[in-house]
C-alpha cells in the first residue's frame, strides 16, 4: 500500500485498515522491520482519516452557517470540550 493508495481510500476503508494494522502490531508476531512497516502505514492511515473528518467539518460548518443565516456556530472541538 503506497501513499497514492492511501489518498484513494474512502474513510471506512481507511478505519478498517487501520484496525487491521492495529491488531497485526498488538499481535506481537512482527519483528521489528516489520512492525515500523506496518507502523508508517498505520500513520499514512490515520493521516488520512483526519483529512477527510477534517474536511467533513469544514462542510458542516458551512451547511450550518447558511442554515443558521449566516450565524456562527462553535467549533465541534469547543462543544466536547
Amino acid at each position: 500500500m503506497t501513499n497514492d493508495d492511501v489518498e484513494k481510500m474512502s474513510f471506512e476503508d481507511s478505519m478498517k485498515a487501520l484496525e487491521e494494522l492495529v491488531a497485526k502490531l498488538e499481535g506481537g508476531e512482527l519483528d521489528l522491520d516489520q512492525s515500523l512497516e506496518v507502523y508508517e502505514r498505520a500513520i499514512a492511515l490515520r493521516d488520512r482519516c483526519r483529512k477527510i473528518l477534517d474536511a467533513s467539518d469544514r462542510k458542516v460548518q458551512t451547511i450550518m452557517a447558511t442554515v443558521n443565516g449566516g450565524e456562527q456556530r462553535a467549533d465541534f472541538k469547543e462543544i466536547d470540550g
